[in-house]
């Protein structure tokens, strides 16, 4: 390790702030780049047909002879996810620890990654050197086994990520944090801390799972039918309760979604889940029990459960349907932004005939820390500098506020943007430039070939429709030899709006007549000038805007 005191050091967001997922966070010590996760986002509304969000790379693929590593905190989608994209243009080594590498192997192979990834596993107690740096790791606690925080160890101090956390007392073993070795690192110096902000604005402790724990059996005890449990599936703590309640009830459980089997079956091989053997069973034996017997465990394609049960309420999903009597259990809390599609989905379940629980202890347990969690991982780290990370804009001006709180000051704290170079130096926390950042959009197989401009298209057609003109010329003649032929799709029902679409194809006639009878005429002013006239008529006879694409043939 460089010795040399005063290394350069970069702190970069290339996702994961001011906004929910997407994280990738960059550490350049000197001339080198360590990459910190690599997570995928899922689209907003507004971006229509849009399967997943990845982080624009511009900056690693420039500065690729640059990049040593990528480091994994743990092995949900929001870190995971976009690595296949990552590593198809930059080969480099993949540290994680047992869990995250499989899920995140299985993930590649999802994605249809082509070529060897160098996986390389590490558990809390590694230490990686580097020409400009070692690398150390300790336990967290999150809703999947295996989660760490990572320390960058530089003359300066120690960098450190902490990675998704909260810190719950009644933890199981799998899941209990290394709390003296955060206190250890803080008393060795912590440079500059780079901390979950998904719980900032909530005060007080998030609460405990054993309170879930209770909660849960409580409703497997008196549930009189079958139990659908909703849960996301990369959630295995969450799981692991459903298991033990349906075992302490004598219940079956039969696994429903493809990426709930791909996460379990992973988690059960390598003994980061523990389940008798007889209380598994395959969906085909169902029907073998009586429903007091059964609970069905189920997530949708994305690995959140809301599709899934809606499907199953309109009696339209491929193996199991709601049915009077059932109870359906909601063990996840809803990702921010789908509390809308969330009560519809409680509403269409009550339709069905099912008891929905939702809204207790169940539903509300968070996998982050709250505000006296976050103080707690503040002050055992006692960092010079304080950056918020992994949030929304509120999130991060929440957790300023908790830093502020416990005695860091002002100029020491930074909530940088997505692209900002963050450079600590002489002691003081600087932000200086901008590298590209934003938003690649994935559709099908198309990485970020769907763009603002196709959106907008997107967003055109979903809201006025679109009007197809076809008309065949006869350029010697200056005739018009078939058409004008007008096709309407989205914008209005044709067999109603006779009128309107005889007027509209009487006055492209017209344009295309006055133009063809022209010495010369170009297609380009010809498709322009019927799209106008069409424009103004159109939105004078109806207040709406379609697409208009005029297709010009010549025989």
């Amino acid at each position: 390790m460089n010795k040399s005191k005063k290394e350069s050091i970069k702190l970069i967001a290339l996702g994961g702030v001011g906004e929910i997922g997407k994280n990738m966070y960059l550490v350049e010590i000197d001339e080198d780049i360590y990459i910190v996760d690599a997570g995928l986002m899922f689209p907003e509304d507004e971006m229509l047909g849009i399967d997943i969000v990845i982080p624009e790379i511009t900056y690693l693929l420039t500065n690729k002879e640059r990049v040593k590593a990528c480091f994994l905190t743990h092995g949900h989608e929001d870190h995971i996810g976009a690595l296949s994209y990552v590593l198809k243009s930059i080969p480099i080594p993949v540290y994680g620890t047992k869990l995250t590498l499989a899920l995140a192997e299985a993930k590649l192979k999802e994605q249809e990654f082509v070529g060897e990834a160098d996986f390389r596993e590490v558990n809390s107690n590694t230490i990686l050197s580097f020409p400009t740096t070692k690398v150390s790791f300790f336990k967290t606690n999150h809703s999947i086994p295996d989660s760490v925080g990572i320390c960058f160890h530089t003359s300066q101090g120690a960098i450190v990520h902490t990675g998704d956390f909260k810190f719950d007392q009644a933890a199981a073993e799998l899941y209990k944090p290394e709390i003296g070795k955060m206190a250890t690192i803080g008393d060795q110096g912590v440079l500059c801390l780079l901390s979950d902000s998904m719980e900032a604005e909530k005060p007080g402790y998030t609460t405990s799972e054993a309170k879930v724990v209770r909660e849960m059996n409580d409703v497997f005890y008196n549930a009189k039918g079958r139990i659908i449990a909703a849960c996301f599936a990369s959630d295995l703590n969450r799981i692991q309760h459903l298991f033990d309640a349906a075992y302490l009830t004598n219940r079956k459980v039969a696994v429903v979604g493809k990426s709930l089997q791909r996460v379990f079956e992973i988690a059960l091989k390598l003994e980061y889940i523990q389940v008798p053997e007889d209380v598994i069973i395959p969906l085909s034996e169902v029907k073998k029990y009586s429903d007091e017997q059964i609970v069905v465990l189920t997530t949708g394609s994305q690995g959140e459960p809301l599709e899934a049960l809606q499907k199953m309420a309109k009696q339209a999903h491929k193996y199991v349907n709601i049915q009077s009597g059932d109870t359906v259990l909601f063990a996840a809390s809803p990702l921010r932004g789908s509390e809308l599609l969330l009560s519809k989905t409680i509403d269409m379940l009550y339709r069905a005939g099912a008891n929905v629980v939702s809204g207790r202890e169940t539903v509300q347990v968070s996998s982050h820390g709250s505000q006296e969690e976050l103080k707690l991982m503040i002050n055992l780290m006692k960092p010079q500098f304080f950056i918020p990370v992994h949030g929304e804009y509120k999130m991060l001006k929440a957790h300023l506020k908790v830093a502020k709180a416990c005695g860091i000051p002002d100029d020491h704290i930074y909530i940088p943007e997505k692209g900002e170079v963050v450079e600590i130096k002489d002691g003081k926390l600087q932000p200086g430039a901008k590298v590209p950042a934003g938003n690649v959009l994935i559709d099908g197989i198309g990485v970020g070939d769907v763009g603002n401009i196709v959106l907008r298209d997107r967003k055109l057609l979903s809201q006025d429709g679109i009007l197809i003109v076809v008309v065949t010329l006869n350029k010697s003649d200056k005739k018009i030899a078939a058409g004008p032929e007008i096709i309407s799709r989205g914008f209005v029902y044709v067999r109603e709006s006779e009128k309107l679409m005889e007027e509209s194809t009487a006055r492209v006639r017209e344009v295309v007549e006055k133009s063809i009878a022209k010495e010369s005429f170009d297609w380009t002013t010809l498709k322009q000038d019927m799209r106008d006239t069409l424009n103004q008529y159109l939105f004078e006879k109806t207040k709406r805007r379609p697409m208009i694409l005029p297709i010009i043939m010549e025989v």
